[in-house]
């Protein structure tokens, strides 16, 4: 079993793929470049030869004007496109007419939508081109990124597995080897499936006997994906082909005969053409499937299906003893899921004896209803122990006997503050657990069938970013990571009485000192007296007299702790261009469990603008920089958190970098995966969650600072949104809409307008939401983002 923290840029998955697949999704991905986050990877260098015809895109104020987040940093203004806006789009949201001038920008495959791309890229181009730091940046940041970097291994069968990279290959690589201190041979290189390193490894399983490996490979940073399968011994692919996977895991039976998995029904299989990823219809209607090597998926056994709930997502996994299959049912991206299982067991003929039939899998449904969360760690038979947060928002330990499914025990109680992120059966009789306290994360050992404290495990402050055994193993490796650490594997062995933690791997990145920098934490109070925890990184003995440029990042949704992380473009911000770094973790987030998420969701979504907004202020007050050096960033939901931020405090910024952001709030429901989003932000077909979200949508709230301030030069910061034509998770027409709009209202239709700082926008070609993407994509697009910055803040380059 594998555990990972659940970090904070481009999430938004239902909850059963939240925490089993990213766990290992993260496993085939590089370490962010610029997110505090495992689960981002970012684009490339934005130039006009990369944008490739096959491309779907192709045929509250502060004291004075001096310190507002105003200072055009471009010598002459720029001449934006046009783009049409047909003002007969009006929606009528509960006797509220709402224009959606830019509708046609939906269509990602109409000529007109194809143009607008095109003259945006233009228009980017020719802004970074003036940023003087761009190139020391992607130089900088390659030399720093150029190192090798491993990920803990874990045990199937006779043989261990990993993955590692060089330091530039495009992807990840897997390592088998047949004992820890062998020699590693490659067992499947990504870097061989495309010229430009875009097909990525998403997700993989090996077989309970370590014959097998299943493989699922996505193009272009697209969520679909393809599975294949591989003898491992001789490496030869077999002809088995499973398209159209989705939000998945692959869980093997223990007679290595297939494997679980889900997927949907193709978006349009009558378009030959389709190229998968670039479509925005909504995903509904998944199904389970068993798949038998050597068949045609279309010979798959058919497990489980609701086309009574469209929208439900479901995860099967079998249990580590190969006797149950567990399927958890989400209906979104919120905490709470269905359980039921089905004892494989009882089948005369195992699963063959379903081959062929219509028949379901005959599940029982432990719970049946979505009051809390469920995730197994580990069972004895029909005993079964989970992790939930049934009336424990910072989550606890239970058990259940499958014979008295009515009588549930506490294991180990919530914690008073801590939130418990993860529990993983060890050893036996043993569970190592991981708290969340201060954001801060701190190890301990207990008894499996008591939750007795039995040892804590000493780890630094940081991040446990992955936990690596299985209940039978008494070696365990775990991935720590902190913003000075780039990586540690640590091994610990825990059949000598006392757990023995050694150092196994760890990453060194050459040119880089820790001693030069420092790390502090604060605590801000928001606008309601709410502490929020910030994390300010920075040079050593810099002097608080608001000089300083600076980043801040931030999430703020779907209970995702934003925790701290080794990001090497950040260290070069900071070395060279004398940045301060901050991470503010505002509520939505996971960070002090359910009771802090819930508090930054729906009505209470303000909360979260509220609290990014003190941690800027914070930071100006106190003398770390000044609004005019104050860049804000943040992806997904983070980037629907900086187009709020800039429409309610544009004075407050000197610029602004919003990733793959939700800009539309009346419409993210009706593509791809949006529906499952609801949970958090509401939808606007509902009355009162219409009026919640027209009040801080992106799209709709754009407006002329000049003409709500008595300072004639308030305007906007510099504003950089970024999407990708492959992005199916957040479509592309958010930041389309946003950008067109912002464009309009703020510039194009005045004759001579305040704005004079720049809102451009950064469209990626072959990538997606984040994953996936090509090493170099990920340095190259840090540096447009951070030179742009640098640009705009006057941030000065020194060696």
């Amino acid at each position: 079993m594998f555990s990972f923290p659940r970090h904070g840029h481009a999430i938004l998955l239902p909850l059963n793929v939240t925490r089993r697949l990213i766990n290992l999704l993260l496993k085939s991905f590089p370490p962010s470049l610029y997110k505090a986050t495992t689960f981002t990877k970012t684009p490339s260098r934005l130039n006009r030869s990369r944008f490739l015809p096959h491309s779907r895109f192709f045929p509250r104020s502060l004291s004075s004007s001096a310190e507002m987040g105003s200072l055009c940093a471009l010598d002459e203004t720029l001449q934006y496109p046009v783009a049409r806006r047909d003002e007969s789009v009006v929606d009528d949201y509960h006797g509220v007419l709402v224009p959606d001038p830019y509708r046609w920008m939906e269509d990602p495959d109409a000529d007109e939508v194809k143009e607008f791309v095109q003259k945006q890229v233009k228009l980017t181009e020719s802004v970074l081109q003036d940023c003087d730091a761009r190139e020391k940046l992607r130089e900088n940041i390659t030399n720093l990124f150029d190192h090798p970097r491993y990920y803990a291994p874990f045990r199937r069968g006779d043989k261990y597995f990993h993955s590692h990279n060089t330091g530039l290959q495009a992807q990840n690589v897997l390592y088998m080897q047949d004992t820890l201190d062998g020699e590693p041979e490659v067992l499947l290189d990504p870097n061989g499936l495309s010229e430009d390193g875009t097909v990525s490894l998403n997700i993989y399983s090996v077989s309970e006997d370590a014959k097998y490996l299943a493989y699922g490979l996505s193009s272009s940073g697209s969520d679909w994906v393809t599975v294949k399968v591989m003898q491992i011994q001789n490496k030869e692919v077999e002809p088995d082909v499973i398209s159209w996977v989705k939000f998945s895991g692959l869980s093997w039976t223990h007679d290595s005969k297939g494997f679980f998995y889900c997927r949907y029904p193709a978006p349009n299989e009558e378009d030959d053409n389709l190229d998968a990823g670039t479509e925005t219809n909504a995903n509904l209607n998944q199904e389970v499937y068993y798949h038998f090597l050597g068949t045609n998926q279309s010979d798959d056994v058919l497990c489980w299906r609701d086309p009574d709930h469209p929208k439900y997502t479901f995860n099967a996994t079998v249990t580590d003893d190969g006797k149950y299959l567990l399927l958890y049912i989400a209906e979104s991206c919120e905490p709470v899921n269905k359980v039921y299982y089905c004892d494989m067991s009882a089948f005369a003929n195992g699963l063959e004896g379903h081959r062929g039939k219509k028949d379901l899998l005959p599940f029982v449904k432990l719970i049946d209803n979505f009051d809390a969360q469920y995730e197994d760690i580990a069972n004895d038979n029909t005993v079964f122990t989970f992790r939930t947060n049934k009336d424990a928002p910072k989550y606890k330990l239970v058990r259940v006997d499958l014979k008295e499914p009515s009588v549930w025990t506490d294991v180990l109680q919530e914690a008073e503050k801590d939130v418990l992120e993860s529990a993983v059966a060890v050893n036996g009789n043993q569970v190592l657990v991981s708290f969340l306290s201060d954001v801060k994360y701190v190890l301990q050992l207990r008894d499996l069938e008591t939750g007795s404290l039995l040892h804590h495990l000493p780890i630094d402050i940081g991040t446990v970013s992955e936990i690596s055994a299985r209940r039978e193993d008494n070696i365990v490796f775990i991935g720590f990571t902190s913003f000075l650490t780039p990586g540690i594997i640590y091994q610990c062995n825990l059949d000598t009485g006392v757990p023995d933690m050694k150092i196994f791997r760890e990453i060194v990145v050459p040119g880089f000192d820790r001693t030069a920098f420092s790390v502090k934490q604060d605590f801000v109070p928001s606008k309601d007296g709410t502490k929020i925890p910030i994390f300010i990184v920075a040079r050593k003995n810099i002097l608080l007299d608001g000089s300083h440029p600076c980043l801040l990042y931030g999430y703020g949704g779907f209970n995702i702790s934003i925790t701290p992380n080794f990001s090497a473009s950040r260290i070069v911000l900071t070395k060279h261009l004398g940045a301060i770094f901050c991470i503010a973790n505002i509520r939505g987030g996971g960070e002090y469990g359910e009771e802090w998420h819930k508090a930054g969701t729906l009505a209470r979504k303000q909360n979260c603008f509220d609290d990014f907004i003190s941690a800027a202020e914070f930071l100006v007050s106190a003398g770390y920089t000044q609004p005019r050096k104050l860049c804000i960033e943040g992806g997904s939901n983070g980037g629907l958190l900086i187009g709020a931020c800039i429409n309610q405090r544009p004075d407050l910024f000197g610029c602004a970098l919003a990733h793959v952001g939700v800009m539309d709030m009346l419409r993210f429901h009706k593509f791809t995966i949006g529906h499952a989003w609801t949970c958090d932000f509401g939808c606007s077909e509902k009355e009162e969650e219409f009026h919640w979200l027209i009040k801080y949508s992106p799209l709709h709230n754009v407006r002329r600072p000049w003409e709500h301030s008595h300072h004639q030069s308030s305007q906007y910061p510099s504003t950089m949104l970024l999407t990708a034509d492959h992005d199916d998770r957040v479509v592309p027409l958010h930041s389309l809409k946003l950008l067109a709009t912002m464009q309009y209202v703020l510039c194009t239709s005045l004759d001579k307008s305040p704005q004079t700082n720049p809102i451009i926008g950064r469209i990626e070609c072959k990538a997606g939401h984040g994953a996936g993407r090509p090493t170099q994509k990920l340095i190259d697009e840090a540096a447009d983002c951070y030179g742009f910055m640098a640009k705009m803040l006057g941030a000065s380059w020194t060696d």
